[in-house]
């Protein structure tokens, strides 16, 4: 006997007025994924976090039951000394005032929380999104690359850009588009890697190849455990699900 389909993501661009008003009614949540348009290294794709929090919005929605909103495909990048071709950002009050713009139309339509999901730390690019105001909705930022991963990795400088968390999660979301064959291993000195922690502002050196950190560690195997791990935390932290306790 065949097992039943799973349940198909709410995608607000594929649904009725009718059909969103009541799903709104249901469940008066939005996701709305905000990726990026730059470089990770030569291996991996120019949207790679877009591609990324694309999935996590789909499989958060079908869980859930949760409208998702069009993904915003840009953000604020990080300043680099080279030039990447097809790298493209918008400045911090630009995506500010794109989501200022949108979400009191969705706000009016009855969302109630809006979760903004992104794997952009950049300092500028999460103020823009940390700022956005609405007239009584909730807005909660979540930064899918701001949990601490460090047990699920081998690599000791945790999820920098391009590196080995970046690589694994494209390697078991979209592994056609990794050319792990280009990856390269971009090590900075120490007093180097406690400024370029995630959020903050400190330029790509000319020298790196468009990342940061050991993509050669990666794997789809610790893509596919982190991504569950990034999951999991969003459905207790953020969705207040909790795992059902031990029987016997």
């Amino acid at each position: 006997m065949s097992q039943p389909a799973p349940p198909a993501p709410l995608r607000l661009k594929e649904m009725t007025p009718d059909e969103t008003r009541a799903a709104f009614a249901a469940n008066p949540r939005l996701i709305i994924p905000v990726g990026t348009c730059e470089q990770h290294g030569p291996h991996l794709p120019l949207g790679c976090d877009t591609i990324i929090v694309d999935r996590l919005a789909d499989d958060l929605s079908a869980e859930f039951r949760i409208v998702r909103a069009p993904t915003v495909e840009y953000g604020v990048n990080d300043e680099t000394d080279h030039l990447f071709p097809g790298n493209a950002s918008v400045r911090r009050k630009t995506l500010r005032r794109w989501l200022n713009d949108l979400l009191p139309d969705w706000e009016k339509a009855g969302v109630e929380e809006f979760l903004v999901l992104t794997m952009h730390g950049h300092a500028p690019h999460q103020e823009a999104l940390g700022t956005v105001v609405t007239e009584r909705a909730r807005v909660r930022v979540i930064d899918i690359l701001a949990i601490d991963l460090g047990a699920l990795v081998d690599g000791p400088t945790g999820p920098i850009h391009g590196g080995e968390v970046d690589t694994s999660l494209l390697l078991h979301v979209a592994p056609h588009l990794v050319r792990m064959e280009q990856a390269q291993d971009f090590i900075l000195p120490e007093q180097a890697v406690r400024r370029y922690r995630r959020g903050s502002t400190m330029r790509l050196p000319a020298i790196s190849p468009g990342s940061v950190g050991q993509p050669t560690r990666a794997s789809a195997e610790k893509g596919r455990r982190i991504y569950a791990f990034i999951k999991d935390r969003i459905r207790r932290r953020v969705l207040g699900v909790n795992p059902p306790l031990p029987t016997g």
